[in-house]
C-alpha cells in the first residue's frame, strides 16, 4: 500500500489543480483570439488614416448575416441615418464603403471612374464569368462597351419590336382564368426577350438547354457561396460549366454555318473576326453573353412586376395608362398592322410610369466598385482593394431630390415639374449595372448617357 502512496499523492494533487489546468487552454485560446482580432482591427483601420464611420461587424463574417436576415433597404438606410452619406461595413467577405449622395456616386461612376474598377464578390464573378464586361476597365472594357451598346441601339432594337410583341401575345392567353405568380410570369417574358436580344430572332436548337441551365444558375446566384455537395451554389457552378460548353458549341456551329446571326452574339462574332482589332475568344464571348442576360433578365422582370403593382395601387393612373394603350391599339387595328418602334415613342405617360417605377422601386439597389489604389474621398481614406458601393435606392428616396419620395408620382418626370434639382440624380441604366446622371435637358441627358461606364 505504501508503494501506491506516491501515485495517490500525485492523483490527489492533480485533482486539486484540475480547475487551473482546464483554464490554461481557455486562456491560450482567448489570447490567440485577441491577437487575431488586433491584426484584423489594424487591417480595418490603417495607422494615421481616417476611415469612414461605421461598423465592420465580426471578423471575416462582418455584417453579412445581418444583411441576409434584415430587409436590405433597411440595412443600408438605417446605417446612412446613423453614420451619414459615407460609411463603412463588411459584407460578403469584403470590406466596403457605402456612399449615398449623388455627388459622391458621380465621382465614383463618372468623373473619377478610373480610380474605381467595376467588381463583384469573387463568387459572383465565378458565376457570371471573369471575362464579362462588368469586371474590367481600360481598353478591353471600352471595346466591349461599344459592342454591347451597338446591339441595343434603337436601330438594332426596332427590328425586334414585332418579335417582342409576339412573345407577349403568346404569353397572355396562358394567364386566362387562373391565378399566377406575377414575378415568375414576368421572368418568363423577360427571359424570352433577353434570349432574342442575346441570340437574335432565329433561335437555335440549343436554346431550351441554355434556358434550363441558366435557371439553375440563377437559383444559386444569390445563395450563400458554400461550394459543398447539395448546396444551390455547387449546383449553380456545375450548371455554369455546362452552360459554357453549350455556348461554345453554339458559337462553333454559327461559325461553321457561315452566319453570325442577330443579337449580341452576332455583334460579338463579327468583332471576333475583325483582324484589325484584338480578336475575342470564345470564352470572352460566352462570358459576356451570360453577363448581359444576367443584367437584363432579372432587373427587367422586377421592373415590370413593380409597374403592375404601382398601377394596381393607383386606380386613376391605371385608367389613364389603359386609355393611352387602347389608343395605340385602335390605331394598329385601323391600319391592320403590328406594333412598331415609332408606336412605342407615342406613350409619354407609360414612359413616365416606368421612370417613376425605377426610382421608387430602385431595381438596382447598389453596384460594386473597387478602389484600384488608396483614395482620399470626401475627407476619408479608402484603402486599395476595398469595395465602394453607390446606394441608388437611398439616393432615390431622399426628399431633397424627390419631394415626398414614398409617393408614386410619375408627374415628377414631366419636364420642369420639380426643376433641375429633381432631375439631377444618379439612375441605373438597364443592362449595365451602373448609373448615369439624368438631366432634363435632352442634350445633357444624351451626354450623360454616353458616359455610362
Amino acid at each position: 500500500m505504501q508503494q501506491l502512496c506516491p501515485f495517490s499523492t500525485f492523483f490527489a494533487s492533480f485533482r486539486s489543480h484540475e480547475p487551473a489546468i482546464l483554464i490554461m487552454p481557455l486562456l491560450f485560446c482567448s489570447l490567440l483570439l485577441l491577437l487575431l482580432l488586433q491584426k484584423f482591427l489594424r487591417w480595418c483601420q490603417p495607422r494615421h488614416k481616417r476611415l469612414p464611420p461605421g461598423s465592420m461587424g465580426w471578423p471575416y463574417i462582418g455584417e453579412t448575416i445581418k444583411l441576409y436576415t434584415e430587409n436590405p433597404n433597411s440595412f443600408f438606410s438605417n446605417r446612412q441615418k446613423r453614420y451619414g452619406d459615407i460609411f463603412k461595413t463588411h459584407i460578403l467577405g469584403c470590406p466596403c464603403v457605402m456612399i449615398s449622395s449623388p455627388e459622391a456616386a458621380r465621382i465614383v461612376l463618372v468623373s473619377q471612374a478610373h480610380l474605381f474598377k467595376p467588381t463583384y464578390p469573387a463568387s459572383k464573378e465565378k458565376m457570371i464569368g471573369p471575362e464579362a464586361i462588368f469586371f474590367h476597365q481600360g481598353p478591353y472594357h471600352s471595346r466591349l462597351k461599344k459592342l454591347v451598346q451597338a446591339s441595343f441601339l434603337p436601330s438594332a432594337i426596332r427590328r425586334s419590336v414585332s418579335d417582342i410583341e409576339h412573345i407577349a401575345q403568346k404569353l397572355l392567353p396562358t394567364w386566362k382564368n387562373r391565378t399566377i405568380n406575377t414575378l415568375q410570369e414576368m421572368k418568363r417574358y423577360a427571359f424570352e426577350v433577353a434570349m432574342i436580344s442575346a441570340f437574335g430572332d432565329k433561335l437555335d436548337s440549343e436554346m431550351e438547354g441554355i434556358k434550363s441551365l441558366y435557371l439553375c444558375l440563377e437559383k444559386g446566384y444569390n445563395s450563400m457561396p458554400l461550394n459543398l455537395p447539395g448546396t444551390p451554389f455547387r449546383k449553380a457552378m456545375k450548371a455554369r460549366k455546362l452552360l459554357n460548353e453549350t455556348l461554345r458549341r453554339l458559337i462553333e456551329k454559327r461559325r461553321e454555318g457561315g452566319r453570325k446571326g442577330g443579337g449580341l452574339l452576332g455583334v460579338l462574332l463579327g468583332a471576333a473576326k475583325d483582324k484589325k482589332l484584338n480578336q475575342l475568344t470564345d470564352s470572352q464571348i460566352a462570358d459576356n453573353i451570360i453577363g448581359v442576360i444576367f443584367a437584363a433578365h432579372d432587373t427587367t422582370a422586377s421592373a415590370l412586376t413593380w409597374v403592375l403593382k404601382y398601377l394596381l395601387d393607383n386606380g386613376n393612373l391605371l385608367d389613364a395608362v389603359t386609355r393611352e394603350q387602347e389608343g395605340i391599339q385602335r390605331k394598329l387595328f385601323e391600319e391592320n398592322r403590328g406594333l412598331t418602334w415609332e408606336d412605342t415613342r407615342q406613350m409619354p405617360l407609360t414612359g413616365r410610369v416606368i421612370q417613376e417605377t425605377l426610382r421608387a422601386a430602385s431595381i438596382l439597389s447598389f453596384t460594386f466598385r473597387e478602389a484600384v489604389q488608396d483614395v482620399e474621398f470626401g475627407g476619408y481614406f479608402i484603402p486599395k482593394g476595398w469595395k465602394v458601393l453607390p446606394l441608388f435606392r437611398t439616393i432615390h428616396h431622399r426628399a431633397e431630390f424627390f419631394p415626398q419620395p414614398e409617393k408614386f408620382d410619375p408627374s415628377r418626370f414631366e419636364v420642369g415639374s420639380y426643376g433641375r434639382r429633381g432631375w439631377n440624380t444618379i439612375w441605373p441604366f438597364p443592362g449595365t449595372q451602373t448609373g448615369f446622371t439624368y438631366k432634363s435637358n435632352p442634350k445633357e441627358q444624351e451626354a450623360a448617357m454616353s458616359m455610362v461606364s
